[in-house]
């Protein structure tokens, strides 16, 4: 058992290992002189999002706690992009994998889960994933990674080149080094704690702000408290917002939160193809809105700085929805009145 364990952690290091670190884009934003924009660029991990890094973390998590042993099948609840990673390190250590997620999950996440050879399990409504999971779990004598629990306890937010750490180390030669913002959207809560712990642990003045998409109760329970809250309608920008208040969510490390309008998240990520050529996916547009917000607060306040903010994962992930006008136009309808609130790219 211990010899089996031992070489599973061998591989996911070897893994590690073989993978460079992500790249800081900075963007292109005459309209704001003052102001500096990047995008941490999660996409090019080898299974193509920032979730390749949680995925990681979880299974060493399992791994090292002794929830996961050769004989093990691992299931978990994912509305795609952790799914995904998470069926590319089963593979890497030979375990079976099963992702319980919603039935309007990305076509092209679907694909990308069995070809990892993990299966896709469904349910109609997003709240039925955690119950759906546990109950599989159990009936095949499995390991529920559980990464809405999970998330925040797996990483180490101290160090050990996480996201956090790379971020600030990759700013050490620019204009403005320290961000005066994190932008981040929320799903698990797991990359907002990791970021926000990582400020306070190097005491860094750096505010942290979680953006929050609609139908998603985490913004509402930051500001009044409640961490009862729940929903019964799900987020339409995957991989982030949830219909409860997640125990992964760390309210005590975020300076501020915005919520943002999901035709916005779909206007900002259309915007940020035409000015770099790249596609992303919902939450990055969701980032992106937040923080062209706040950059557009500091040039009116004639404040100078940087802001760093998240691409999550690629856009090929989304052909069919957030790429597709025709989807666009029947779930969220005309989105024109946000892309008129967007900077010109020519100015």
């Amino acid at each position: 058992m211990r010899h089996w364990v031992n070489e599973a952690i061998r591989k996911i290091d070897a893994d590690f290992q073989r993978t460079a670190d992500t790249h800081l884009i900075k963007l292109p934003l005459p309209c704001y002189p003052g102001v500096d924009i990047y995008l941490k660029d999660e996409s090019t991990h080898p299974t193509g999002s920032l979730k390749h890094r949680l995925a990681r973390s979880l299974f060493l998590y399992g791994l090292c706690n002794g929830h996961i042993n050769q004989d093990t099948p691992i299931i978990e609840a994912s509305s795609g992009s952790t799914a995904v990673s998470e069926a590319y390190f089963a593979r890497l250590i030979g375990l079976p994998f099963i992702a319980v997620m919603p039935a309007s999950t990305a076509k092209e996440k679907i694909k990308l889960v069995e070809f990892y050879g993990g299966q896709c399990h469904f349910v109609e409504r997003g709240e039925q994933i955690y119950a759906e999971a546990e109950r599989l779990a159990n009936e095949k004598n499995g390991h529920y990674m559980d990464q809405f629990t999970y998330a925040e306890r797996a990483t180490d937010w101290r160090g050990n080149n996480n996201i956090a750490e790379s971020i600030f180390k990759q700013m050490e030669q620019e204009r403005f080094p320290l961000p005066r913002y994190l932008v981040m959207s929320c799903g698990t809560g797991g990359t907002s704690s990791t970021l926000g712990r990582y400020i306070r642990y190097r005491r860094f003045e750096t505010e942290l702000v979680i953006v929050d998409p609609e139908n998603s109760v985490f913004y509402e329970s930051f500001m009044t408290g409640d961490k009862t809250l729940t929903s019964n309608v799900g987020s339409r920008i995957e991989g982030i917002g949830r219909p409860r208040v997640e125990p992964s969510f760390t309210p005590g490390v975020i300076d501020r939160m915005i919520q943002v309008p999901d035709g916005a998240s779909i206007a900002a990520l259309r915007w940020l193809e035409k000015l770099t050529g790249r596609k992303a996916g919902g939450s990055t547009g969701t980032n992106l809105w937040g923080a062209l917000q706040l950059a557009k607060e500091m040039h009116e306040h004639e404040d100078t700085g940087s802001i760093v903010t998240v691409l999550c994962d690629t856009g090929e992930r989304y052909l069919h929805t957030y790429h597709d006008q025709a989807w666009v136009q029947e779930k969220l309808g005309d989105i024109a009145r946000w892309q008129a609130q967007l900077p010109g790219l020519g100015d």
